[in-house]
């Protein structure tokens, strides 16, 4: 629907709203956005204020600035750094005569560049098709208004009421889509639950280090995996939800899902779309949230993170904080949060004691018990080798003795072998 390709040469704007201490990074956050849609910034524009004006959202006196700056600069796009409402777009455009995007459009834009599976391109469709909705208004200004007969429609509104069902009846065809696949996706965690299978989600602001992370975990399998995320120093450089499977040299087996990047003010049409992608981490046994410890605005990014996870209802979930990218400081930073630990995904400080401590959450959902197999169901007891952390066996007249560490699914599946 958008395209960076598109945007050239744009000038950023923002309004600095009551002393607001997180707009410099909100501002040097847009120009990244705008970097990741292959735009030019060849200028920054601010204004301080207490609220927004009804008219052009900056001021009047701000908006003939911003014309001149547009001519001088020979820009072709305005950037804000917000969500602006349809009015505000339609008078800009009309007074600037030059196309004015927000901050939601940048992110959205970014999301459709980088879907690459059905579910995350009908994710991203669905989140643009509500964002415009309410904006259909004004897209035909320029087309006749003039009545035929009385209470009758111009051309130009018969062309947005058409606009909206269309957008609506897709709207509707997205979501019936999204529900197919979101049962399939449940499908497949309730029989992981039902296995017993431990969970891991690694959750984070974006470009924290998720995709690094994974794949470093994917070293201390004992079952080696070729298949690594893509991983790129770039904001929201995956979008799929990737799992892999990892088992610990002491047999303990987990799944590691690496989630969607958040990022300050994520449209909450993004939000809503993604929901059920980022039901991984609602339903995980264990989050591993992961900072950037180099940016000096990791403590409102943490801040962000928590605050999306508290919308998708995300609670009761054991939370370690994975200060990453250490290799990068010179100073370590003070750790806010427990359980806490500094890492490099890159260099694999850390990484031991993360190990432990999932291995740790994972023991715990084990049971040690004492089985007495007996000698015909030797084909159990390899299979308890090969798969869980056996501690002693003893061979008697009445069979097998094992001591044996057992996830839920094994203890239930050979409970009648328990001494």
């Amino acid at each position: 629907m958008w395209k960076g390709d598109n945007m050239e040469k744009a000038i950023l704007v923002g309004l600095w709203l009551n002393e607001d201490k997180q707009f410099e990074s909100s501002m040097r956050e847009l120009a990244l956005l705008a970097e990741a849609c292959n735009v030019e910034v060849l200028g920054t524009m601010t204004q301080r204020a207490e609220s927004a004006t009804a008219n052009f959202y900056i001021g009047s006196g701000k908006v003939e600035e911003l014309k001149q700056l547009i001519q001088t600069l020979e820009a072709d796009l305005v950037v804000f750094d917000d969500e602006l409402s349809p009015s505000h777009i339609r008078n800009l455009e009309k007074a600037l005569s030059c196309k004015v995007i927000d901050r939601t459009i940048l992110i959205l834009d970014i999301f459709a560049s980088r879907a690459k599976t059905k579910e995350a391109m009908l994710q991203v469709e669905l989140a643009q098709s509500q964002y415009m909705l309410p904006r259909v208004v004004g897209l035909y200004s320029s087309l006749s208004r003039q009545k035929s007969g009385t209470g009758s429609k111009g051309p130009g509104e018969q062309q947005i009421e058409l606009d909206r069902r269309i957008l609506r009846e897709n709207i509707y065809r997205l979501r019936q889509e999204l529900k197919e696949l979101v049962t399939i996706r449940r499908t497949q965690r309730q029989k992981r639950t039902k296995d017993g299978v431990f969970t891991v989600a690694i959750a984070g602001y974006t470009n924290a280090g998720k995709s690094t992370l994974l794949n470093r975990l994917l070293t201390y399998s004992t079952v080696r995996q070729d298949k690594v995320v893509f991983e790129k120093n770039m904001l929201f450089a995956t979008l799929e939800t990737s799992t892999r499977s990892i088992t610990l040299a002491n047999n303990h087996q987990f799944l590691a899902t690496d989630t969607v990047g958040f990022i300050s003010r994520l449209p909450h049409h993004l939000v809503e779309a993604f929901k059920s992608t980022l039901e991984e981490i609602r339903e995980a046994n264990l989050i591993l949230h992961v900072v950037d410890a180099a940016n000096p605005e990791a403590e409102q990014q943490i801040a962000v993170v928590e605050e999306v996870l508290k919308s998708i209802e995300v609670v009761d979930i054991p939370v370690v904080y994975v200060y990453n990218k250490i290799d990068l400081v010179e100073h370590r930073p003070t750790l806010s949060r427990e359980p806490a630990l500094f890492a490099s995904a890159q260099t694999g400080e850390g990484f031991d004691k993360l190990v432990a401590l999932i291995d740790e959450a994972i023991a715990g959902k084990y049971r040690r018990v004492w089985l007495r197999l007996p000698y015909d169901k030797g084909g159990i007891y390899n299979q308890l080798k090969e798969q869980c952390d056996v501690f002693q066996t003893e061979y008697k007249e009445d069979g097998i003795h094992v001591e044996v560490s057992l996830p839920e699914a094994l203890y239930q599946k050979h409970k009648d072998y328990i001494q």
